[in-house]
């Protein structure tokens, strides 16, 4: 499989083999107790074997996902990052291979009204993403000179890149060693290391300070080759292999040294609050969206609300008048999207913005 994380190595190198044996102390300095004691339970862990058991496993069983490629430009890694967020890959894939034949460079983003991004959105939730993505590109084009930038503080200081989405796309575009988190290597970390059979709600310190110490010394081009590949492999394992609901551990590279079997996989230390779809606003804000993307002229906002009786034969009008919302309901909810910029009011009607 042609691999994204750049490499001047052609197999995983051997390393010395390193303990993890003062996160504990640091944990306890920076965050105070923490009561899933990750440090304590990660003092001792061999790093360095469970990075090249899960490497290992990664080069075989990986996805051949078209951003991964060598070929594919940071922007498209930028993309596919964005996307990528809370939308499952089966999602993304073909709205990221539609994008870049559209919009191949950030330029060609940028030269696009941001109401195009937002149409060409449909299917993946949570559009002001796209509104982000257009603003990101263009103050690629306008600071960076159309090229996306591979410092870690100038990526985090584009519009919607967050700490990870910087982290990941310095090591996965620019093969530079940051330290990546996400909820699929959180879950993988806490139960190898820590024995939770999921992580904290929310990011913790300890937790960072995890897994920063499972990383190798980056001081080598070694070092760096295997960053990169832990990053991606440790990810990938926990989207495919170490899920939530229905985690294969008979298909896991590290089940023999997991401290959650260890412990007898023991039930999670909260019960996880799934989002509600049914009734709530983000379910009429997109099915107005939907409406929006579809119309080829401006809505008229009483439609939008449900204003009186209306035969339509528009699929997408007709399913956001079935909605059981009231009147107060979907008036918060227009005016949600016209002041998050994903609507525009003018004095023909609703229209994506321009």
């Amino acid at each position: 499989m042609p691999t994204r994380v750049p490499s001047t190595l052609n197999t995983v190198l051997p390393v010395a083999a390193e303990t993890v044996t003062a996160t504990a102390a640091t944990a306890k300095r920076r965050n105070g107790p923490n009561p899933t004691e990750t440090a304590d339970a990660a003092a001792g862990l061999d790093a360095a074997e469970l990075r090249a058991e899960v490497i290992a496993w990664f080069a075989d069983a990986g996805r051949d996902l078209p951003w991964r490629h060598s070929e594919c430009s940071p922007w498209g890694v930028l993309v596919s990052e964005v996307m990528l967020q809370q939308t499952p890959v089966k999602r993304v894939l073909p709205h990221w291979e539609e994008w870049m034949q559209r919009w191949p460079t950030p330029a060609d983003l940028a030269a696009e009204p941001s109401g195009e991004a937002v149409r060409a959105w449909s299917g993946l939730g949570y559009p002001r993403r796209a509104l982000r993505l257009h603003a990101c590109a263009q103050e690629i084009v306008e600071v960076h000179g159309g090229k996306v930038p591979a410092d870690h503080e100038e990526l985090r200081a584009l519009p919607g890149i967050g700490e990870y989405t910087a982290a990941a796309v310095a090591s996965f575009a620019f093969g530079i060693p940051a330290t990546v988190v996400d909820t699929n290597i959180r879950r993988v970390e806490a139960r190898a290391v820590t024995g939770n059979a999921l992580p904290e709600k929310s990011y913790t310190r300890a937790e960072a300070v995890l897994a920063h110490d499972l990383m190798p010394n980056t001081t080598t081009i070694q070092g760096i080759d295997e960053a990169n590949r832990w990053n991606a492999a440790s990810m990938e394992l926990g989207a495919l292999v170490c899920k939530a609901r229905t985690p294969l551990c008979e298909q896991c590279p590290v089940q023999h040294r997991c401290a959650w079997i260890k412990a007898g996989r023991p039930a999670p230390h909260y019960t996880p609050k799934g989002q509600a779809w049914e009734g709530t606003d983000r379910q009429v804000r997109g099915a107005m969206m939907a409406v929006l993307r579809g119309a080829e002229a401006p809505v008229a906002a009483e439609l939008l609300r449900g204003v009186g009786h209306v035969e339509t034969d528009i699929a997408e009008l007709a399913a956001l008048r079935h909605l059981k919302a009231d009147a107060e309901q979907r008036e918060r909810c227009l005016a949600g999207l016209l002041k998050d910029g994903l609507a525009a009011q003018t004095d023909a009607g609703v229209t994506l913005p321009a």
